[in-house]
């Protein structure tokens, strides 16, 4: 996709949702980087109902250590990976307690050194807690990337590159969303809604769905 139609590409995107947020539920940088590492292989949309009575009782790493790997595991039950994931929970933060005196580190390999923790979840902190312009590659960024012709890559890291290399500067800080919204609701993996999309023309995928009837 040549650099103009790039441009184009996310100034529609932009248009349709000027200021797009995380559609998971936090309220605070350490709540944020819990609900991200419980989203691994779930929809937020379960994220959200199983953090909704704990982020009211535990919004402190200190707090999860005491809450214990048990209670927590009650909690988030409904997710699937649950017993891991509440594992690598209580884990990371104990150590966040050890090491960052209860903070979140603002650097991608400080947070990737945590249990549970990669590099699309460390670069999601840093771009919602942080306001960094990073571009972290879920499923639905990776489909969008490769179907519509914007950032082709056989893995998650070539099309994470890709993307910071095409992506306007004064685009990059809501790229993440713009692309993963896009993906979520109407790029969807089975049968994308292209009689919909805003990026139709633009977009490379050749067989353009229509309106079901």
């Amino acid at each position: 996709m040549k650099p103009d139609a790039v441009r184009e590409f996310y100034a529609r995107l932009a248009a349709r949702t000027p200021e797009p947020t995380s559609e998971l539920l936090w309220g605070n940088p350490y709540q944020l980087l819990v609900a991200v590492v419980l989203s691994a292989q779930a929809t937020d949309v379960g994220v959200n109902k199983a953090t909704r009575k704990l982020f009211e009782i535990v919004k402190t790493p200190a707090e999860m250590v005491e809450l214990g790997v048990d209670r927590l595991k009650e909690h988030v039950k409904t997710i699937g990976l649950y017993n891991t994931k509440a594992k690598n929970v209580i884990a990371l933060s104990g150590i966040l307690l050890r090491d960052y005196a209860g903070g979140i580190p603002r650097d991608r390999e400080k947070l990737e050194e945590l249990p549970g923790v990669g590099r699309k979840t460390a670069n999601v902190v840093l771009n919602v807690a942080y306001g960094e312009p990073t571009i972290a590659v879920d499923t639905h960024i990776f489909r969008v990337g490769n179907r519509t012709g914007l950032a082709k890559g056989k893995n998650p890291r070539q099309v994470e590159d890709k993307l910071e290399k095409v992506t306007p500067a004064d685009f990059k800080q809501h790229a993440h969303h713009w692309l993963i919204l896009h993906g979520r609701y109407v790029c969807k993996a089975r049968k994308p809604e292209c009689w919909r999309c805003v990026v139709a023309d633009i977009c490379v995928f050749k067989p353009k769905t229509q309106p079901p009837g």
